[in-house]
This record gives structure tokens, C-alpha cells and sequence, in this order.
């Protein structure tokens, strides 16, 4: 009797355990499609960025990025509208968040509107019948850090993905210690294995110019360039490479490795920020973190971004996101200093003079700004 009961008992947890497995899993396929935009998967220092399927995206799939086997080819007489092959590529949000994300740049978003551009009116071709070579979109981002460059190659990415030209659509970013090994045998088998990773997306390759060290002869960093190079001019329908760093570095590796410089087919540079794109930028920042400036504030930052702009070091962005965090923390002690005032929305969301000035002794402000800080 009671070995039948405790038979009962282990069989119902059983069927109660495996009711909350197959509950657990269904949350799990469900949340999937809430995912962020991208994810970042770390093998060593090797990112791995890929476009996460989000439901509205799954409701409305459409097949743009495969064109069928055997087309039905447009009669002459027939027109297209671009507005159209825009539509059907979906490429307008990527374009208007170039636009949102990246401040200033306005070289960079033409050269970018080109090459969308270029790839639409290769659609439309198609549809006639018309063929051409697929262009060569290998490209050098140069510019200082904190430009944008790596925003730019993800929305690349996609871009090129919707519009047909990748498979998938991933970024891969990589830098010299993966692909360049320390001693013989490893070189070969580390950068086929990055390009196995990139192959339907984009490798971008962060300060590229330390591939190679003309300085030291028994560096491998040739071996991989010369692997890349004849990945870059073979396998141009499955993989886009961007080369990144600074201009005069990049400009030296180029004239070193001439066979590099000619299958880079786009050179876009990143300008350094003027101080008011440089406070642009932290407004976006801040209403992203749901933060805004006070008046005074935001003259205070204007003046620490106005000093700091011209110090070795300096990071343009990053700097900025660096300098916001340090407000934030200010500001976090400063309200918590008073435990038993009590605090409005505003109060939380509101970085003042203080929260911004701290660290900053120079600082001259403006004689108005300064008296008020006198008299509170």
C-alpha cells in the first residue's frame, strides 16, 4: 500500500517537473522574438554581431533576399519605381537610424545613400534581364576613434543583407590577434577560420595596419594578409572585408601592401567632432538613458567637451559617453546625500551644473553661469 502511494507521488512530481520543462521552453521560443537588435557572441576576442528575428519582422518576411532560381523577366514596355524597390527592400529604417544614431557625417551617409543606391538600380536591372558584375564593396574606414566606424559597419551589414548583396547579414569583428598567430602553423588555420565565420557578412577588421610589421621578419602578419587578399578577390559574392583605423596608419599599410589597396574599392573617412556634434551626440545619449541637462548644465558640458577636445586621448564619442557616465554618478551621490528629501521624477532625471563640473578646476565659465553657481 504505501509503496503504491510513493509510486503515485514520484510519478505525479515526474509529470509536474516535465510540465514546467516544456512551460520553461515555450517562454523561452516566445522571448525570442522581444530580442535585442543585435547580439555579440565573444570566441576569445573574436565578436560574432548578428540581426536578431523580431516578430514584426517575422509577420511581414518577405523573400527580397533570395532571388528566385529562374526570375520572370520584365517585358520592355514594363517600368519600376524606386520608391517601390525601396519599400520592398526595407531599407528606409536602416537609413533614417543612420541618420538618428550618427551625428554629422555627411560625406559617409552620401557615400552609403550611393552604394544603396547602386545595389536598388542592380535590382531593378535584374528584373529586365539586364546582368552586370556584382560590384566590388571591400571597403577602408578611417578616422579617429569614437567616429562611428563600427556603427556604421554593423548598419552596413544589414543594409547590404536586405538589399540582397549578403546572405546573412552578420558582422564580425575582428582584430590582429585573431588572425595573426605567434608562431609558425598557427597563422593560416586562425584567418581561415575568421573567414569561415564572416563568409555571408562583413569582417571588419579594427586597426588593420598592425596585420602587418615591416619592422620584424619573422612576423606572420603577411601570411594573413596574403590568405585575405586572395579571399577578397575570389569571394567577393559571399563576404564584404572593412579595413578600420586611423588615416595616416591605414595610408602607410596601403603603400606597404599595395594588392590591399587595390581591392579596397570605397575609402570613407570619419572626421574628428565639433564640440556642438559632440553635444548632440550626449543628448542622444542622455534621452536613450531617459536623462536630460539643465540649461546650466548643458553650457557646462560644452565647456569641459570645449577643453578636453584638443587632449591627447581625447575619443570623440566614447569620450562623451565616458564624461555622461561620471555625471551620472555625480549626480546619483548628490541626491542620496539627502536620504529624507523627498524626490520628483524630474529630480531623477535632471543632471545639473554639479553633476558636470566636478574634476574640472580650469573650467573659465561664462560670468552669469558663474554667479548663480555663487549664489546657490
Amino acid at each position: 500500500m504505501q509503496s503504491d502511494v510513493l509510486g503515485s507521488a514520484i510519478g505525479g512530481t515526474i509529470g509536474l517537473v516535465s510540465l514546467i520543462v516544456v512551460a520553461i521552453r515555450g517562454v523561452r521560443k516566445s522571448n525570442q522574438y522581444y530580442a535585442q537588435p543585435v547580439t555579440q557572441r565573444e570566441s576569445g576576442k573574436l565578436q560574432v554581431i548578428e540581426p536578431q528575428v523580431r516578430r514584426r519582422q517575422e509577420r511581414q518576411r518577405r523573400p527580397r533576399n533570395r532571388r528566385p532560381a529562374h526570375p520572370e523577366v520584365l517585358p520592355a514596355e514594363a517600368t519600376v519605381t524606386f520608391g517601390a524597390e525601396r519599400e520592398a527592400a526595407n531599407i528606409d529604417e536602416i537609413l533614417a537610424a543612420l541618420d538618428h544614431d550618427l551625428i554629422g557625417l555627411v560625406p559617409v551617409k552620401r557615400k552609403i545613400e550611393e552604394i544603396a543606391s547602386l545595389l536598388l538600380v542592380d535590382r531593378a536591372r535584374h528584373k529586365f534581364g539586364l546582368v552586370a558584375p556584382r560590384p566590388s564593396l571591400h571597403m577602408c574606414f578611417t578616422g579617429p576613434p569614437g567616429t562611428g566606424k563600427t556603427t556604421m559597419a554593423l548598419r552596413m551589414a544589414e543594409l547590404l543583407h536586405r538589399l540582397g548583396y549578403l546572405e546573412r547579414g552578420h558582422l564580425v569583428h575582428a582584430m590582429r590577434d585573431d588572425l595573426v598567430g605567434e608562431f609558425v602553423g598557427q597563422t593560416a588555420p586562425r584567418t581561415k577560420r575568421v573567414l569561415e565565420r564572416a563568409m555571408g557578412g562583413v569582417l571588419f577588421i579594427d586597426e588593420a595596419y598592425y596585420l602587418y610589421r615591416a619592422s620584424d621578419s619573422k612576423d606572420y602578419g603577411q601570411e594573413a594578409i596574403e590568405i585575405l587578399l586572395q579571399v577578397m578577390e575570389n569571394q567577393r559574392e559571399n563576404l564584404v572585408v572593412i579595413l578600420a583605423g586611423y588615416k595616416d596608419r591605414m595610408d602607410e599599410f596601403f603603400s606597404s601592401n599595395p594588392g590591399m589597396g587595390s581591392r579596397i574599392a570605397h575609402h570613407l573617412d570619419f572626421a574628428p567632432y565639433d564640440v556642438d556634434e559632440l553635444v548632440a551626440i550626449g543628448q542622444l545619449m542622455l534621452d536613450d538613458a531617459k536623462y536630460y541637462l539643465s540649461a546650466d548644465a548643458e553650457v557646462a558640458l560644452r565647456q569641459n567637451l570645449a577643453l578636453e577636445i584638443g587632449r591627447p586621448g581625447f575619443a570623440n564619442a566614447r569620450s562623451v559617453r565616458n564624461e555622461l557616465d561620471r555625471a551620472r554618478l555625480r549626480h546619483a551621490h548628490r541626491l542620496a546625500a539627502e536620504p529624507h528629501r523627498h524626490r520628483s521624477r524630474d529630480d531623477l532625471m535632471r543632471l545639473e551644473v554639479a553633476d558636470v563640473l566636478e574634476g574640472y578646476p580650469d573650467l573659465r565659465l561664462p560670468a552669469d553661469l558663474s554667479s548663480r553657481l555663487g549664489e546657490g
